[in-house]
């Protein structure tokens, strides 16, 4: 079903949608498209940094994995080097998030990972980018979970970004192993439950100790209750469906990791069997609605598949080829 393609792909229609409506309320963009049902993809399907740092991603990864098998340091070198190389690029201009452009900016002076990045910060802009990690087959549970937290960290380095970015290239890899998803929900509730405690210092190195919390246990708890409180939101919101209205009001604006990752999905799980409807739904939203649809893109993606997709669509998105060669990569 060439599902790596399809979620590629799908994050970067989802993105391109989102790019015109981010930042405006929904009033406001229902005075160029009053219905949902037909947002337009724009005829120059422009991305955003999400696309932009998912592909960074993509590239550094596949360097890490050309040299052998994926651990911290193997991982952190090419990643970092690939997003400093964002962070220069003149078209590095796409309403981008300021953390990443601070911790990007200190990762470009050779310091420590740990020191560079922004304990402070659980915005959208790691699990945003995170879906690559959970397309590599190979990667075991443990490589998968800890690879995800590290390029949060990278830029994002509150335990709830760590968290997101873990469930998001979870719920990736789950989809593009057949999960249904109706069983989606339950099954990130228990991953979050089993890992609530869980320090990898092996891949995360003194990131807890930075952070000044009483214990590396108390630290990556505190971003695992983060994630499970807004499950519990979307479970709600999934209890009585309502397609019609914003899905910013019912799992949050999505501007902070665990809230565009709740959005992404009960934009995904209304609707998982018309991907085109889920992220104009998505995008057709008052919060960070780019990475919002770009989140539910990659869910329904995952799901379904490349075919999810209209040709048109994929014609005209910004970086196809390299969408295209990163998903016959890891199908």
């Amino acid at each position: 079903m060439d599902r790596a393609t399809g979620t590629l792909l799908g994050l970067a229609i989802g993105d391109a949608l989102g790019h015109r409506t981010e930042f405006d309320e929904i009033e406001h963009i229902a005075r160029y498209c009053e219905d949902w049902r037909r947002l337009p993809l724009p005829a120059k399907a422009l991305v955003t940094d999400d696309t932009q740092m998912t592909l960074a991603l993509a590239r550094g990864l596949r360097t890490a994995l050309e040299r052998g098998p994926l651990g911290p340091l193997r991982l952190e070198r090419p990643v970092r080097e690939e997003f400093v190389d964002w962070w220069r690029s003149p078209q590095n201009n796409r309403a981008l998030g300021m953390t990443c452009l601070r911790s990007c900016q200190r990762l470009s002076d050779g310091r420590r990972w740990q020191a560079a990045s922004d304990l402070g910060s659980k915005g959208c802009g790691a699990n945003m980018r995170v879906a690559p990690i959970g397309l590599v087959k190979e990667l075991t549970p443990r490589q998968l979970s800890g690879a995800a937290q590290l390029q949060s960290a990278l830029t994002h380095g509150h335990p709830t970004a760590l968290a997101a970015s873990d469930l998001t290239a979870y719920a990736v890899r789950r989809l593009t192993e057949g999960l249904a998803p109706s069983a989606l929900t339950a099954e990130l509730r228990a991953y979050a439950l089993a890992h609530r405690t869980r320090y990898d210092d092996f891949w995360l190195g003194d990131l807890a100790k930075l952070a000044q919390d009483p214990s590396p246990e108390h630290f990556t708890a505190r971003g695992w209750e983060d994630c499970l409180g807004v499950l519990d939101r979307l479970d709600a919101a999934l209890a009585e469906p309502d397609v019609e209205a914003d899905p910013c009001l019912a799992t949050g604006e999505g501007w902070i990791a665990e809230e565009a990752l709740a959005t992404g999905l009960l934009c995904f799980l209304l609707l998982p069997d018309d991907p085109v409807a889920a992220v104009r739904r998505a995008a057709y939203s008052s919060g960070d609605s780019d990475s919002i649809a770009c989140l539910t893109g990659a869910f329904a993606g995952a799901h379904l598949g490349a075919s999810a997709w209209p040709a048109d669509w994929v014609e005209r998105i910004e970086h196809r080829d390299e969408l295209l060669a990163f998903g016959a990569l890891w199908d």
